[in-house]
């Protein structure tokens, strides 16, 4: 009973969420402070509304000065409720243009700023990626990627896409990684308390100097460190949240 209780405030929320956030676009369209906004408005009744805890490591992410590209792990759609909280000013995230018609969402993602791409047009993925650069560069906006281009369904990392490392050596902009636990695993939504979610942001990794010839093994280290954070977030937590939940 909790959990479809839970599920529909989950939808009433959604849609009073878009309504605000609809307006909040519409009257400064394609700011890049939208998606942080935005995130905080889906993101902060959600988590009380699914009797979640959150355990917060991002200090990381308050000493940044300057533009980079978060590369993030994607669980799956609830992501939107248990990330948006923590999305950093002045931040955009790259999707397909295809939600650009999903309706009131894919409203209110256009018109927070996001760069849409169409994945299966090597022209237009390119004239992207020289508009996210450009971006980097001199629009004092960072940019926000699920590096594994999917959702991995807290089954682990699956491998790494290169957009995200293309795009910080191109722009010559560091790497944060931002870790999530496996809340998918975890997530009781049929209990009162129905679980801690752990997010993590580790330090900048540098692309200063680097060339897309040392891309592949940026992309091996900043793997092996999240997914090093992430087992550590679920081996020291998880097991004690889980009995205390019982």
């Amino acid at each position: 009973m909790l959990y479809l209780l839970r599920l529909l405030l989950l939808g009433i929320h959604f849609l009073v969420a878009g309504a605000i956030n609809l307006t909040l676009g519409l009257l400064r369209p394609f700011n890049p402070d939208n998606s942080r906004l935005c995130g905080r408005v889906y993101s902060l009744p959600a988590l009380r509304f699914l009797g979640l805890r959150y355990d917060l490591q991002v200090d990381e992410l308050r000493k940044l000065t300057s533009p980079c590209v978060f590369a993030v792990n994607h669980q799956s759609n609830f992501d939107l409720f248990i990330l948006g909280s923590v999305v950093p000013r002045r931040t955009v995230t790259i999707g397909k243009t295809s939600l650009r018609w999903i309706p009131i969402f894919g409203q209110i993602y256009w018109l927070a700023g996001n760069v849409l791409i169409e994945r299966g047009n090597a022209v237009k993925a390119k004239a992207a990626m020289l508009k996210t650069t450009d971006t980097l560069q001199h629009k004092d906006t960072s940019i926000w990627v699920f590096v594994e281009g999917t959702r991995n369904l807290g089954q682990g990392l699956l491998p790494f896409k290169k957009g995200a490392f293309h795009m910080a050596i191109a722009a010559g902009v560091p790497i944060v990684p931002i870790c999530c636990s496996n809340y998918k695993r975890t997530m009781r939504l049929n209990r009162w308390r129905s679980g801690t979610v752990h997010i993590r942001a580790l330090p900048p990794m540098s692309t200063e100097g680097l060339t897309l010839d040392d891309m592949p093994a940026l992309m091996e280290k900043c793997r092996e460190q999240m997914v090093a954070c992430i087992d550590g977030m679920d081996a020291d937590h998880v097991p004690r949240s889980a009995t205390a939940d019982s």
